[in-house]
């Protein structure tokens, strides 16, 4: 039997999960705070400008009314850019069922500058007791809208919520696992997008793919780092929600942490990678939360620090790279011992 479902964000994400939610016979609302844009969601079913050529069933509703897209609903899809989570949320604050039924999944991948909390901690801090989970993995908008295989992983405290979260969105392209551990799998889906802004600099600066690899190994090191530091669990981190996305973030052309990386690779300010990437970039909003939080648990996190003083500080990557390479002499993995 299909569900009552509203889709906070009109993005290519979030008409890429309307897509795989109107597949699986569900009923799907999408809100947008924008009228206009609403006008052309309804004129196109979908979003043209952000993902041209998936259309949507007619049967889809768009409105920019949240109470419609939220009020009554089984389960609500969040997919807004971390930025503008929190204030979001308060906006469909007030229609969520007080009894706790409805499920929110956050589908967002951020760290909230201010307060340093993950998107399903910014969400239960503006409707405590709410029943959250998240739903990430390596899962670019433009294949999951063309049915590419794809598979994602819901973490939630409780797993009848994973399994009912599981079952609304799985099908024969778009495979769900579920996992307990939703905070390792918040902090991977936020930290390997800064990472991608470094893989994407080397790119753009010409190392080769030798340094891209290294990138990417140390990359997923410095996450795990953190993450565990932080109480999430190692196994997260080699997963899907690790590993899996932060290899497709640092591969493809899809990647809009890649390609602002790579322009920025090539002299570009980050404010100018933005601007011709067309789109929010993620990564360069995680990256000063990120090395916040590695100074607050004290870990190493030498490739974040790079790209922090490169966005922020104007670094060259040519002084970045030099730093890097040599650091003082160290053993691979600590854990390790002759």
């Amino acid at each position: 039997m299909g569900k009552q479902i509203g889709i906070i964000g009109a993005g290519s994400w979030g008409i890429a999960l309307a897509y795989v939610l109107t597949t699986n016979g569900h009923d799907v609302t999408i809100w947008s705070r924008s009228q206009s844009t609403v006008d052309k969601l309804k004129s196109y079913h979908g979003n043209e400008d952000k993902l041209p050529g998936v259309k949507l069933p007619e049967s889809v509703e768009y409105t920019c009314d949240m109470e419609k897209a939220v009020s009554g609903k089984d389960m609500i899809v969040v997919v807004v850019p971390s930025a503008h989570m929190r204030e979001t949320v308060k906006l469909f604050a007030p229609y969520i069922d007080p009894d706790g039924e409805q499920i929110i999944v956050n589908c967002s991948k951020g760290i909230e500058e201010d307060t340093l909390m993950v998107m399903s901690d910014v969400i239960l801090d503006v409707i405590p007791g709410s029943n959250v989970c998240v739903l990430s993995g390596p899962s670019h908008a433009e294949e999951v809208g063309k049915a590419l295989p794809t598979t994602i992983v819901v973490g939630a405290f409780d797993k009848d919520v994973a399994r009912t979260v599981q079952n609304v969105f799985m099908n024969g392209a778009f495979r769900v696992y579920t996992s307990p551990d939703m905070l390792g799998i918040e902090i991977g889906a936020a930290l390997k997008n800064v990472i991608a802004l470094a893989a994407g600099m080397a790119d753009g600066y010409g190392l080769g793919d030798n340094a891209k690899a290294a990138l990417i190994t140390r990359g997923i090191a410095e996450m795990s780092r953190l993450g565990m530091a932080m109480g999430g669990k190692l196994e997260t981190f080699s997963g899907l929600s690790g590993i899996g996305d932060l290899i497709v973030t640092c591969a493809s052309m899809h990647s809009r942490n890649r390609r602002a990386g790579i322009l920025i690779g090539q002299g570009k300010s980050y404010q100018e990678a933005m601007d011709e990437v067309k789109m929010v970039v993620e990564g360069v909003y995680s990256a000063k939360a990120a090395l916040q939080l590695a100074k607050k648990y004290e870990v190493d996190m030498p490739i974040v620090q790079e790209v922090n003083e490169i966005l922020f500080e104007g670094k060259k990557p040519e002084d970045a790279l030099k730093e890097l390479m040599e650091r003082d002499k160290r053993i691979e993995n600590s854990s390790l011992e002759w």
